[in-house]
């Protein structure tokens, strides 16, 4: 191959039609195949990178390995394609706009007026083509997120077209995706959605090559024959996109409609069978469990699901291990307390305190952490949960009653979690927590150490405040061992009480590592312990019947 080749994936005129899902699924066919593939997301939004974003205005926010805060489509890139991602895969408006106005300022345009046209649109092109350029890929997706006609979007259509154009043909192809609502009323499909919509990207000079039709209802051969007149494309070039049961359906629905061959045919490469046995065997067990755990998933921000989207998927690879649906039952820290607590939890087999910033919440967090380590539940604290369970066992056990974290009371004198030093004297919120890859030394004959088989790990962080070791003896010996270490620094990676059935407070994130095929050791042990919390309490259950 003598160049990378490159794929577009554009949005219509109806936003969440799963544009990433779409990329992640032709990608998987892609590699299945042999090719080296790599997906992008370009944001168009001015935040320079979603760290500083609400969970409720743009969901999760997901971590690569260099420590880049990123959309969480790309969570669904590694997840499918076991393949990690980079500061390079996720690009914002706001960090281009930055990175043009800084050469500006160093005088690198030699005095010209700096415009959206070439300047702006240089520098996506450029990063669109990073990836390309490393010569580690054979094939870029490039998902645009947005959709085609609105405002923000427009520079990166402009770009789209001006990178057709340099790369010739054969070298870039554009997938627009589109809706074709049904109305129940009529009884019929409307392909009027999908035609503006490609009439709107013709407007920006950019023919789309593959329309990818998101649908109820089959589409019928003459509907896709129209499609195929009305849009200047081939009609095999019309992929049906109906809905699925879970969205690990969607590359064989992809296969199925021929998706990865007129890409491949587009692109002028050799198409083969996919392999995706694996993928296949993980389906046939995530469809086909034995049985079924409920797990509590307490958190803050548990209205909106994609606020802790790498933790449900995670769910869903460990429950396949298993052979068990996992039943995730949604829990508000804010309306969790004392009174409520055990009609709240006393039915789960497992416990997660989720992640989380500030203080709302805190309290229910603390009150959850302290019934399950009472009753035996087993339990995961990830990040903030992971703290939550120092302060309470701090509070409870030591008997340190004022126990707290400074980022909820500056004023505590007993602060078990606390900022690193470096960070006390930092005022920008954006990008300077303790982020990416981190390396953790476990502990000889810990529970992790079983778990992950393994005497060191590297997993990723997102976090500002960390657990202080000043409290580390003290708590060790009232039974919460500190048995994972960061080997440079000495800060504490991991809690657990050797006491209980199973309970693991981890200062990192191992939600994002989790994928099809590398479901995360913590998660899968996790679910296994809930499993046989669940069989024990089923046992104790019959037998006193």
């Amino acid at each position: 191959m003598t160049s990378t080749k490159y794929i577009f994936v554009t949005g219509g005129v109806t936003s969440s039609l799963g544009k990433g899902i779409i990329a992640a699924s032709l990608a998987k066919l892609l590699q299945s195949q042999g090719y080296r593939v790599t997906i992008q997301k370009l944001d168009p939004y001015i935040n320079v990178d979603p760290g500083t974003l609400n969970p409720y205005e743009h969901g999760e926010c997901y971590v690569t390995e260099d420590g880049a805060e990123t959309d969480l489509d790309l969570g669904h890139y590694e997840r499918f394609l076991n393949v990690p991602t980079s500061q390079a895969n996720n690009v914002t408006t706001g960090r281009i706009y930055q990175s043009v106005i800084q050469k500006e300022r160093r005088g690198e345009f030699l005095g010209k007026t700096v415009q959206v046209v070439p300047h702006i649109t240089d520098e996506i092109k450029h990063r669109v083509q990073l990836l390309g350029k490393s010569g580690d890929y054979d094939i870029v997706i490039t998902e645009i997120g947005g959709t085609v006609g609105d405002i923000e979007s427009l520079p990166y259509i402009e770009a789209v077209r001006q990178l057709r154009w340099d790369l010739g043909e054969n070298n870039g192809i554009v997938i627009h995706l589109t809706l074709v609502p049904y109305l129940s009323a009529a009884g019929e499909l409307k392909t009027k959605p999908t035609q503006h919509s490609v009439k709107t990207l013709m407007e920006s000079g950019v023919q789309a090559d593959v329309l990818v039709c998101r649908t109820e209802h089959n589409l019928p051969k003459d509907l896709k024959r129209k499609l195929a007149l009305f849009c200047n494309v081939k009609e095999d070039s019309v992929i049906q996109s109906i809905d699925a049961s879970t969205i690990y359906d969607v590359p064989n629905l992809m296969l199925e409609e021929g998706l990865d061959k007129v890409v491949l045919e587009k692109l002028n490469l050799k198409s083969t069978k996919p392999d995706i046995s694996r993928w296949n065997e993980f389906l046939k067990r995530h469809k086909n469990p034995k049985t079924e755990v409920t797990i509590g998933l307490i958190g803050k921000y548990v209205e909106l699901q994609d606020s802790y989207k790498s933790i449900l998927e995670a769910f869903i690879h460990a429950g396949a291990a298993n052979e068990v649906k996992v039943k995730i039952e949604s829990i508000h820290s804010e309306y969790l307390n004392s009174d409520n607590i055990e009609v709240k939890l006393s039915h789960l087999d497992g416990v997660l305190v989720a992640p989380g910033f500030g203080e709302r919440g805190i309290e229910g967090k603390i009150d959850a952490v302290r019934f399950v380590r009472e009753n035996n539940i087993p339990f995961l604290g990830i990040c903030l949960g992971m703290q939550m369970a120092v302060i309470e066992f701090a509070r409870n056990v030591l008997g340190i009653k004022d126990a707290d974290s400074t980022e909820m009371n500056t004023e505590t004198n007993n602060a078990v979690i606390d900022l690193m030093e470096e960070q006390k004297s930092i005022t920008d919120k954006g990008g300077t927590m303790r982020l990416g890859a981190w390396a953790c030394d476990l502990k000889m004959g810990s529970l992790v150490r079983d778990i992950y088989k393994a005497e060191a790990i590297e997993e990723r962080h997102r976090h500002r405040y960390e657990f202080n070791g000043k409290y580390k003896e003290q708590l060790e010996k009232a039974g919460m061992l500190a048995t994972g270490l960061n080997p440079d620094t000495g800060l504490v990676e991991i809690v657990e009480i050797p006491e209980h059935p199973w309970f693991v407070g981890v200062q990192y994130h191992p939600e994002y590592k989790s994928t099809v095929a590398n479901p995360h050791p913590l998660f899968v042990a996790f679910v296994g312990a809930a499993l046989k919390f669940r069989n024990k309490q089923k046992g104790v259950s019959m037998a006193q019947n």
